[in-house]
C-alpha cells in the first residue's frame, strides 16, 4: 500500500496457530499477543509485562568489570588523582557525571574534561592528553570513547599513567593497550550486552565498586541518567534497558535529583517523567552545549548538587538549545529536499560546508527521519572533512566505520549501529561515496524498504482501556516502538498549522466520534499538504498516544503517514 510520502506500508504478519496458542497461554488480547510475537519478546520480557523485575548486576562475575574494579579501588586507596574523559553527547555527559558524583561522595581527588567538538575532535587523542596530564593524574578513565585511541593510550603508557576505557562503540584490532577495556563488542564474555550504552556499563561497574568498598553512595538514585543516556543514544529499549526504563518511569522521584527537577520545572513540567520528556526535552537541552561549543555544561549540570550552579547551567543550556533550534531551522530550510528525493540514492549523503560540526549529527538525523534512509552529513574541518551518520535499523554504520578505516578510506571514525562520526581527507570523498552506495547494495538491502504497521483497527476501539492494555508493552522506544495502526476511511474535519512545523487535525470516522490528531514536523511535506487541503476520505497510519496534562488524560493520534 503506497503512501503520499512514498513509503510502501505492509502489515506485519504472524503465524495464526502461534497467535492462537499465545492467546490461550498468556490470556492477552489478539492485538497485544500479535505485538509480542512480532517483536520477538523473550520469556523474561514476557514475564516483565505483568511483573516488576529487579535490576540485577549481570556483570558481577565478568573479568573486565572485576579487574576494572580492582584498578579503581587501588587508585582510591593510594589517593591517586583521577582524570575522567567523556564524550560531548548525553551518554558521555551522564557516564562522566556518575563517576564524578561517586568520587565527590568519597572525597577523592579528580577532575573531568569533555572535549570541544571542533578544537579537540572526538574522544581521546595524544594531543589532548598532552594537556590533560599537566594536572598529574595517575589514572585516566575514558567513558563513551577510547576504544580506538591507540596512540593516545600509548602516550599514557609512556608517561606511566594507568587507563580504563568504558565504551560501547565498535572497537578495532589491535585493541588499545589500556589497563582494562570494558566494551561488550570486544567479545570477551558479554557480547550479548552490546545493546547497552556507556552510561549503563558505567553504572554497573560503579555498583560493583560501591559494594566492594562498602560505600554509602546510593547509585540507584541516578538510574534516571542511565535511562536518559539509553534513550538519547537510541539504544534498544528491550531486555535490561526495558527493565530499567520500567523501573525509572514507575519509581523516579523528581525531588531526589535537583538537576532533573530544575530542568523540568524551568520548562513548566511537574508531571511524572516520560520517555518523551527524556528524548525530546531534556536530552536536546543537555546536548546543545556540545553542539555549540560549550561541551562541559551538560556534565557540569548533571554532576552538581549546588542549586545556584544547577540554575546557572540550566539557563545557559536552555538558551543554547533555543539557539540550536533556530540554526537547525535555517539549515533545514536551505536544504533542497526535492533534489535529494529525485537523486534517489540508497544512502543520503549531503555535503555542505556551511553546516557547523556541532550540527551535522542532528541534520543527519532529520534527513534519516524524512527519507527513512541512512543519512550522512559532511562539512569542512580545516584540512579535512568531518561527517556524521544516522542510520536505519537495517544498516550498521558503526560497523561501516570499521570497514572504512581498514580500507584506509577514512582517517578516523567510530560509532554504533545507529550513529557514527568520522574524519576523511577531502580527496577521498568520491571514493567514500561510491563505496558506501555499493556496500549498501552488497548487503542485499532495498532502497524502497517496506514500512510496517502492526494491525488495522477501528477508531471505535480507542479508549482508555485499550491504551491501558497497550501500555503493558511500554515504556516505548527504539526496537519497542509505539505500535503503528492503520485507520481507514477518515474524513478531515479541520486542520491547522502549529508553530510553522506541525499540523493539528480533527479526524472523523464513518461511525463514531471525531478525534484529535497531530502530524509532527510535516508542514510543507506531502503529508502536511494533504492534511491541509484534501477533501476526500483518507487512510491513516498512526500511533495512539495518551496525553497527561494537569492530571487530565486525553487520547490523541500521532499521524505518521497517509494512504489515499
Amino acid at each position: 500500500m503506497k503512501s503520499v510520502s512514498g513509503k510502501k506500508w505492509v502489515e506485519k504478519s504472524v503465524n495464526k496457530n502461534l497467535l492462537e496458542k499465545f492467546k490461550q497461554d498468556y490470556k492477552y488480547s489478539e492485538i497485544v499477543s500479535k505485538l509480542i510475537i512480532s517483536r520477538k519478546y523473550d520469556p523474561i520480557e514476557i514475564y516483565n509485562l505483568s511483573n516488576d523485575l529487579k535490576i540485577t548486576n549481570i556483570f558481577k562475575n565478568i573479568d573486565d568489570f572485576n579487574n576494572a574494579t580492582k584498578l579503581l579501588i587501588d587508585s582510591i586507596n593510594n589517593k591517586e588523582k583521577i582524570c575522567i574523559l567523556g564524550d560531548y553527547d548525553v551518554d558521555g555527559s551522564a557516564a562522566t557525571s556518575l563517576i564524578v558524583r561517586f568520587l565527590i561522595h568519597i572525597k577523592h581527588p579528580h577532575y573531568y574534561y569533555i572535549p570541544h567538538r571542533e578544537k579537540d575532535g572526538y574522544g581521546a587523542s595524544k594531543k589532548l592528553f598532552q594537556r590533560l596530564i599537566l594536572k598529574k593524574p595517575k589514572l585516566v578513565i575514558m567513558v563513551d570513547c577510547g576504544s580506538n585511541s591507540n596512540d593516545a593510550i600509548n602516550f599514557l603508557n609512556h608517561n606511566n599513567i594507568k587507563s580504563l576505557i568504558i565504551d560501547h562503540h565498535e572497537i578495532n584490532k589491535p585493541y588499545p593497550k589500556s589497563n582494562i577495556i570494558i566494551n561488550p563488542k570486544k567479545n570477551n564474555g558479554y557480547v550479548e550486552y552490546d545493546y547497552l550504552c556507556a552510561t549503563t556499563l558505567t553504572y554497573f561497574f560503579l555498583d560493583i565498586v560501591i559494594k566492594k568498598t562498602k560505600s554509602s553512595f546510593k547509585i540507584s538514585d541516578f538510574l534516571i541518567y542511565v535511562l536518559l543516556a539509553t534513550v538519547c543514544d537510541v539504544m534498544p529499549l528491550r531486555k535490561i534497558n526495558k527493565i530499567i526504563a520500567k523501573h525509572v518511569i514507575k519509581n523516579f522521584q523528581i525531588k531526589n535529583n535537583l538537576s532533573i527537577k530544575n530542568l523540568l520545572e524551568t520548562n513548566s513540567l511537574k508531571k511524572k517523567i516520560t520517555i518523551e520528556d527524556l528524548g525530546y526535552l531534556i536530552g536536546p537541552i543537555i546536548n546543545s552545549g556540545g553542539r555549540l561549543g560549550y561541551s562541559n555544561l551538560g556534565t557540569d549540570l548533571l554532576s552538581s548538587n549546588n542549586i545556584s550552579i544547577i540554575k546557572q547551567k540550566t539557563n545557559q543550556l536552555i538558551k543554547l538549545n533555543n539557539k540550536r533550534k533556530i540554526i537547525e531551522k535555517k539549515i533545514l530550510d536551505s536544504i533542497d529536499f526535492k533534489k535529494i528525493h529525485n537523486k534517489n540514492t540508497n544512502v543520503i549523503i549531503l555535503k555542505d560546508n556551511n553546516i557547523s560540526e556541532g550540527m551535522i549529527g542532528i541534520i543527519a538525523a532529520r534527513l534519516k527521519e524524512y527519507f527513512n534512509k541512512p543519512s550522512i552529513v559532511i562539512t569542512n574541518s580545516n584540512y579535512f572533512l568531518k561527517g556524521s551518520a544516522r542510520s536505519t535499523i537495517n544498516y550498521n554504520v558503526g560497523n561501516l566505520m570499521k570497514i572504512l578505516i581498514d580500507k584506509k578510506i577514512i582517517e578516523y571514525g567510530g560509532g554504533h549501529n545507529m550513529a557514527a562520526g568520522f574524519t576523511i581527507k577531502k580527496e577521498k570523498i568520491n571514493i567514500f561515496e561510491e563505496f558506501i552506495q555499493k556496500d549498501f547494495l552488497s548487503k542485499n538491502l532495498n532502497n524502497n524498504l517496506s514500512s510496517n504497521y502492526d494491525a488495522e483497527i477501528s477508531p471505535s476501539v480507542i479508549n482508555h482501556k485499550f491504551i491501558s492494555e497497550m501500555e503493558k508493552l511500554g515504556p516505548f522506544g527504539n526496537e519497542n516502538s509505539l505500535p503503528n495502526f492503520l485507520f481507514k476511511n477518515l474524513k478531515i474535519i479541520k486542520s491547522s498549522v502549529i508553530n510553522n512545523k506541525h499540523i493539528s487535525v480533527i479526524l472523523k470516522p464513518r461511525v463514531g466520534k471525531s478525534f484529535k490528531s497531530i502530524s509532527f514536523n510535516s508542514a510543507s511535506t506531502n503529508v502536511g499538504n494533504y492534511l491541509m487541503s484534501y477533501k476526500k476520505n483518507i487512510n491513516v497510519i498512526g500511533q495512539i498516544h495518551e496525553n497527561n496534562w494537569n492530571n487530565k488524560k486525553s487520547l490523541q493520534l500521532y499521524i505518521k503517514d497517509i494512504l489515499i
